[in-house]
């Protein structure tokens, strides 16, 4: 079985890439499974609206991650409850709309896909302790028993704490794969125990821009000038970035993972 993670999709940009190059990928690399971030797919990159989501489920999308920008639009707090593919932080605080892991079935319905999202503690918005929460759903969604695979999204701003994540998750998921700094890192591997990890998988918008965001405004901030606005993305032709996992069904663990960087001024 081959899961395609990838990585924020930032705005107008993000969608383009991902609308224009998805199908190739699921087709070229017989995908049977997709799990894409979609906290910053709106047009400001802030967020995630229903149109958004449902336009991603179309064209072959399974399950949406998300983090820190998952509540920016409203609308998402009464539609986060009725739709099971989409999923917020599962450490987030008690009461959160929503829910942050859940098992799923693979294109084909043969296998059950296990999704855990979770935010990191350092530099992002208040969340309960993240290892407390990772301990306590490895003891509720147990690889091989629960489900066949498993895959934990770590939407943090440091690599210290996805490592840590990583580690604790070798030998019981699938696949630990790091979001939110929108830049893909080149540590993609197999932990000894047998996970697929890669402490950021990037984004999927355009490169040519600071994380995503218009790069002239962004400097102009960054100098503090008077005619600098609020930030907002860049419009040029989006990569899509992200890891392929293969999996073995025996243990539920990875074979192999390779690295996606497809289209845009990143890709090829």
């Amino acid at each position: 079985m081959n899961l395609l993670i990838l990585g924020d999709i930032m705005g107008a940009s993000g969608r383009r890439a991902l609308y224009n190059k998805l199908p190739d990928l699921i087709k070229i690399n017989n995908v049977d499974f997709v799990i894409v971030n979609g906290e910053n797919a709106s047009d400001d990159g802030r967020g995630i609206t229903k149109e958004i989501a449902e336009e991603f489920f179309k064209i072959g999308v399974d399950v949406i991650t998300s983090g820190n920008h998952i509540w920016d639009k409203k609308e998402t707090i009464n539609f986060i409850e009725k739709e099971n593919r989409l999923l917020r932080p599962a450490n987030l605080v008690n009461g959160s709309p929503g829910r942050g892991y859940k098992v799923f079935l693979s294109k084909d319905k043969k296998f059950r896909v296990g999704v855990i999202n979770l935010m990191g503690n350092v530099f992002m918005r208040k969340t309960e302790d993240v290892f407390k929460t990772a301990r306590e759903i490895c003891n509720k969604m147990r690889l091989k028993k629960d489900a066949d695979f498993l895959v934990v999204d770590f939407h943090g701003e440091i690599t210290s704490e996805k490592m840590a994540a990583g580690h604790f998750f070798d030998g019981q998921a699938t696949c630990v794969v790091g979001t939110h700094t929108h830049v893909p890192t080149a540590d993609t591997r197999i932990l000894d125990g047998g996970t697929a990890y890669q402490t950021d998988i990037g984004m999927c918008g355009d490169y040519n821009s600071v994380i995503g965001m218009n790069k002239e405004n962004s400097i102009k901030r960054f100098f503090k000038e008077k005619d600098a606005t609020s930030h907002f993305p860049a419009e040029g032709e989006g990569t899509l970035s992200g890891v392929i996992v293969k999996t073995n069904f025996e243990t539920g663990l990875a074979e192999k993972i390779s690295r996606v960087i497809y289209g845009g001024s990143l890709g090829t």
